[in-house]
């Protein structure tokens, strides 16, 4: 589906979604109706107990439960990567990963390990293996990868939090079709120590949630301690809106404007951001992501290449010959993006964008074509070309589901984007994230 044709799905203009107080006093998730914990598909869980891992004792994520995505080590399991064969060959983890250390450390239970795209490869939440996780906020639509199996299971009500990667768009896109609030944190910043990765020069620990309040939570706990200075001002970038459905564009300004009128920040509208350079900035990550992809898998992918789908087998390949002066020139065009984006967007300030062109789609060619995926690649490109934070939240709600608008800011700002949408009136209480 372009984004410049609208969708038969969404041709009645949606309502942005309104920000509202929750009964703790801070920003809620805004017309969040979650089903009820029972309700559960088979896709969502490789593995779950009652929980599955508990915490060894109290702290501020106490009453929380966690899904993992299978690329994280947790002590006794293996690490199953959304492939059967790789499964197969993994050896049991001796050790938690350095994210779901933190989490029980903090409280929260590890409910279980939640299903992801093959190989942590993919937007849409399908995996030909063990099926596609449902979305709950959009029935009969992808739930959004490839963290898809944690996003399914905080939509559902089955977890509180879920635990994810980010490379090029694996949180982002689950949040914003599922409703949920989710943090891609500053490259880096989050250890990795224990995770499976797909391409280093992106990959990142990630995490959603239902509420803000409890993002911020999340936030506190995994990142490490460090001043950041509060986001003071929003850019929105009018040319980034010009690349969703068109039936999108007004409402999803209309609820950036209301977002802005809820926390008191001022909104400023710029005509010209960065859309001008996201074809390139698109083609330099790709180049960069599938380079380090056969660094990563191509060795497993040549002893493995029939239990691998034939879309993932071919995105892994196509790093193996990468003609060196195209991967000079990408890596170039990567050192300009963030030369241009920390121009735009300075200390104290946030880029407002939508964070996906579309509502989620229905299983299928419409959720893996082409023109989807190129407009929402370009869409979602710039935090991972330049390794800035990027806060998903909610935007639209449109009779195919809801759309989300995300928040990019300068490296390290991470806790001043959260914190802005959980203020702290009150000290946590156990059990009520």
């Amino acid at each position: 589906m372009s984004a410049q044709q609208p969708s038969p799905a969404v041709a009645d203009a949606p309502a942005p979604v309104r920000p509202r107080l929750d009964g703790d006093g801070t920003t809620g998730a805004p017309g969040g109706d979650v089903p009820a914990p029972g309700e559960t598909g088979a896709p969502v869980w490789r593995v779950v107990g009652d929980p599955l891992v508990a915490a060894p004792g109290e702290g501020v994520l106490s009453g929380s439960r966690v899904a993992v995505k299978d690329v994280f080590a947790v002590t006794g399991h293996a690490i199953g990567m959304g492939n059967p064969a790789w499964l197969r060959g993994a050896p049991v983890e001796p050790a938690h990963s350095a994210t779901v250390r933190a989490l029980l450390r903090a409280g929260a239970d590890v409910t279980g390990i939640a299903q992801t795209d093959e190989l942590a490869y993919g937007l849409s939440g399908h995996n030909s293996h063990y099926g596609t996780p449902p979305n709950p906020a959009a029935p009969g639509r992808v739930p959004g990868g490839s963290s898809s199996g944690p996003a399914s299971a905080v939509a559902l009500g089955l977890a509180d939090i879920g635990l994810g990667t980010d490379t090029a768009g694996s949180t982002r896109v689950p949040a914003s079709y599922c409703g949920l609030y989710g943090l891609r944190p500053t490259h880096g910043l989050v250890p990795d120590t224990g995770q499976t990765g797909l391409a280093p020069s992106f990959d990142t620990p990630s995490w959603i949630t239902r509420t803000p309040r409890l993002l911020d939570r999340v936030t506190d706990v995994l990142l490490p301690q460090q001043p950041a200075q509060p986001i003071e001002r929003w850019i929105l970038a009018t040319d980034l809106f010009a690349l969703v459905d068109p039936s999108l564009r007004l409402p999803l300004q209309d609820a950036a404007h209301a977002w802005a009128d809820r926390l008191a920040v001022p909104l400023q509208p710029r005509e010209s951001t960065c859309a001008a350079h996201l074809e390139e900035w698109a083609e330099a990550v790709g180049v960069v992501q599938a380079v380090e992809m056969w660094q990563v898998h191509g060795s497993w992918l040549q002893a493995h290449h029939e239990a691998v789908s034939p879309g993932v087998a071919h995105a892994v390949a196509a790093g193996e010959n990468m003609p060196a002066e195209y991967l000079a020139w990408a890596r170039d065009t990567l050192s300009q993006a963030r030369i241009a984006l920390a121009e735009l967007i300075p200390p104290g300030t946030a880029l407002v964008q939508p964070a996906t062109p579309t509502t989620a789609p229905p299983p299928g060619p419409a959720s893996t074509g082409l023109a989807l995926r190129t407009t929402t690649v370009r869409l979602i490109c710039a935090a991972s070309a330049t390794g800035l934070p990027v806060l998903t939240l909610p935007g639209v709600r449109s009779p195919a589901g809801p759309v989300g608008l995300s928040l990019l800011a300068p490296a390290g700002s991470d806790r001043a984007l959260t914190a802005a949408f959980a203020p702290h009136v009150a000290a946590p209480r156990h059990g009520s994230p």
